[in-house]
């Protein structure tokens, strides 16, 4: 397992986290209980996975509480814990969003349910625009002070959300988000846009959810098959699709590939991903322990440059203003963080 840091911290996350909203769920995300939950888990440590990612909304809490369940005979003091705050956890006007009142009260939630005293990294879930960024901040920087949360990051922020919370943590000499964690796939390459080129500039690290883009991407369905069970086959709406026929194309280069490894298409587009110069984690879940198996086979995938290539090619985005207007116009001055947009635009 290869070891990264988390942003500018000194933290050293794996390369591939567990990922547990399956756990406790209600049968459309998944129903693991308490003892697959841990065989999960231990799977997953004896591969050298040290992150162990849930939020207080999966399962309703049960996530949580399943993770401290399971968290026992050592194994509490082998992984990093992460959960996240933002979404509703109760029927008060103030069990949702990122209040001081709220993410105090959910962390400390938190904290028992998953029954450890502290939480290596907290993250806000989502953007809530009804709140300063200020208080989020001070909030956040306040569990931090108090012994309760070691780092802290956020998630589906946009960059002018992310950037700004940045600054006012550095005005305020605050600890800083020293992570984002993005929906970010061959079919979902919107971060490269924006998201990405930040987390160059800024030093912040860059954890992946939904790597398979709600199974899409494991190479399961094609053009001419579709879904019988699962989240999809429920009407599941992440992410959303837009042009069928490009994701099929994608699929379509995914079991190519796979196929002439002999590998499945999960590992692909697995692998695609933990070779991405800027991703630190990719988070990897499962309803059964024979996704997790193969799911973690994807570390041990090493993809040649020309099948990099024709991944790349098959899902590239289009660039969208400014970026085409910077393409024509000024890559005679482009920076370190531009290019990890523009390169691949550039003339050979």
């Amino acid at each position: 397992m290869d070891y990264r840091l988390l942003g500018r911290s000194g933290l050293k996350v794996s390369s591939l986290a567990i990922g547990t909203a399956t756990f406790g769920g209600d049968g459309v995300w998944g129903a693991t209980d308490v003892v697959d939950a841990q065989r999960q888990i231990d799977l997953c440590l004896d591969h050298g996975i040290n992150l162990v990612d849930t939020a207080d909304v999966y399962g309703r809490t049960r996530s949580e509480s399943i993770i401290g369940e399971a968290l026992t005979d050592g194994r509490r003091d082998r992984v990093l814990l992460a959960t996240k705050v933002r979404f509703s956890t109760g029927p008060g006007p103030n069990d949702r969003g990122l209040s001081r009142w709220h993410i105090i009260r959910a962390a400390e939630a938190s904290l028992k349910r998953m029954k450890t005293d502290v939480i290596d990294l907290y993250q806000v879930h989502e953007w809530d625009g009804q709140t300063p960024l200020e208080e989020t901040m001070e909030a956040l920087d306040t569990l931090i002070k108090s012994g309760k949360v070691r780092y802290v990051g956020c998630s589906n922020y946009s960059a002018w959300h992310l950037m700004k919370a940045l600054g006012i943590a550095d005005a305020h000499n605050q600890q800083r988000f020293v992570s984002q964690q993005i929906h970010y796939t061959l079919h979902s390459r919107e971060a490269e846009y924006e998201l990405l080129p930040l987390s160059h500039d800024q030093g912040v690290g860059v954890l992946i959810w939904s790597p398979l883009a709600g199974g899409w991407l494991s190479g399961k369905y094609t053009r001419h098959t579709s879904p019988e069970s699962g989240r999809q086959a429920m009407g599941f709406r992440e992410p959303p699709i837009y042009d069928w026929n490009k994701l099929w194309d994608i699929v379509d280069v995914i079991n190519e590939i796979a196929a002439a490894r002999g590998v499945s298409g999960a590992q692909v587009a697995l692998a695609w991903l933990l070779q991405r110069p800027l991703v630190t984690s990719v988070i990897i879940g499962g309803r059964t322990t024979t996704q997790f198996e193969d799911n973690l086979k994807a570390a041990e995938l090493n993809l040649s440059a020309d099948e990099v290539a024709r991944l790349d090619k098959v899902s590239q985005p289009v660039l969208i203003y400014p970026y085409w207007h910077q393409n024509f116009t000024a890559t005679d001055r482009l920076g370190a963080a531009d290019l990890t947009l523009h390169r691949p635009y550039l003339p050979v």
